[in-house]
């Protein structure tokens, strides 16, 4: 099986399953526990802490461990909602992951207006449109890093500036970005997983700037500074870190990639190019053919394809990004995404683009 599916999922990386092993075996100790064993689990947590506070380059305080990336957006669009004092108005984007609009919804039913903005034809929302957006009562800004199903970096920087300028939280979701690209400083919340980047499933981490008072979601729960309950999974945090501290993105192989994938492609199957874009994230889409097919079609030939976040995957509405940019409804459908990673070669490559000549 050939897999090109990096965006939705990453195998294990050799460090992150050894340390994984390791720690399961010898330190199976609960961290909250008093006794050595319990201490040595504790200790390993809070060295991982640092690990990936410093990749993301903040306080250490601030990194609360959580189950998934999923977990991670909700507890902080909750959070920094409910700990600001500012109103009831918050500002997204049409195309961001499940998670966030999921957390979103539960706002609006609370009495939360927020605000959807599309994305422009490159990929990207319009930063001077968000910056009309703000609004005396706007409480938190949340938008994601990097899209999952077309690649598009969105202006964060000039985001998180707007958001310190008018006193706004602003939530950034870095779960593709993590590992692949610079994490930008000033975010107040962010949120990362550890699946993305050779690290274990069912781990992730969030950010929360410890000098915000945010209430806890359960109160009366005492892990993670009170933010979040259950026994930590010591085993998957440290091989969490350990994927961090051994990852590498080449981005100009990536590049060599996505340029002969494009150079290979029939031509009834399109490219989206975006103004800013990872290279390994590839959304396609094929003339009079819909995305489903496609990836059906790829499956029976032995190769792993998506039809865009697998959060969405029973959707049958079409992707949330593509819908975004303003294409129609039959578009959407036509979608479907390849995602490279580590192992991917030139002659995959040749392969898939043969496949998709025949369908």
């Amino acid at each position: 099986m050939i897999y090109m599916d990096y965006a939705a999922t990453t195998p294990m990386t050799k460090k992150a399953l050894e340390a994984y092993v390791e720690v399961a075996q010898r330190y199976y100790g609960n961290s909250s526990s008093l006794h050595d064993l319990g201490g040595q689990a504790y200790y390993f947590i809070q060295q991982s802490r640092e690990i990936i506070a410093n990749e993301l380059g903040v306080n250490s305080d601030g990194v609360i461990f959580t189950g998934s990336g999923t977990e991670g957006n909700i507890m902080a669009i909750l959070s920094l909602a409910f700990a600001s004092k500012k109103g009831k108005h918050i500002i997204s984007s049409q195309a961001e992951h499940t998670s966030v609009h999921a957390a979103l919804n539960t706002l609006e039913k609370m009495g939360f207006e927020v605000t959807k903005l599309p994305l422009q034809k490159d990929g990207c929302i319009d930063s001077e449109q968000l910056l009309l957006a703000i609004r005396k009562d706007t409480a938190l800004i949340s938008i994601q890093h990097v899209n999952s199903e077309i690649g598009s970096i969105q202006p964060v920087e000039k985001i998180i500036e707007a958001a310190k300028e008018t006193a706004v939280y602003c939530h950034i979701d870095c779960v593709q970005s993590f590992g692949k690209l610079t994490i930008p400083r000033g975010g107040d919340a962010m949120t990362i997983s550890a699946h993305k980047i050779g690290g274990p499933k069912g781990c992730g981490a969030v950010y929360i700037n410890p000098a915000i008072r945010v209430p806890a979601l359960t109160p009366g729960v005492t892990h993670e500074r009170g933010l979040r309950g259950g026994t930590l999974d010591t085993p998957a945090i440290v091989s969490f870190a350990a994927a961090v501290e051994n990852n590498s993105y080449e981005r100009q192989h990536y590049e060599e990639l996505r340029r002969y994938f494009k150079s290979r492609l029939p031509k009834t199957v399109r490219l989206i190019e975006c103004k800013q874009q990872l290279p390994n994230i590839c959304g396609v889409m094929m003339s009079k053919v819909e995305g489903q097919y496609v990836l059906l079609k790829l499956n029976e030939a032995g190769i792993s394809i998506s039809t865009g976040s697998a959060c969405d995957i029973h959707s049958e509405s079409g992707t949330k990004a593509i819908l975004s940019m303003n294409y129609s409804m039959e578009a959407a459908r036509q979608f479907f995404r390849i995602s490279f990673g580590d192992s991917t070669t030139f002659k995959e490559i040749d392969r898939l683009t043969m496949e998709l000549a025949t369908i």
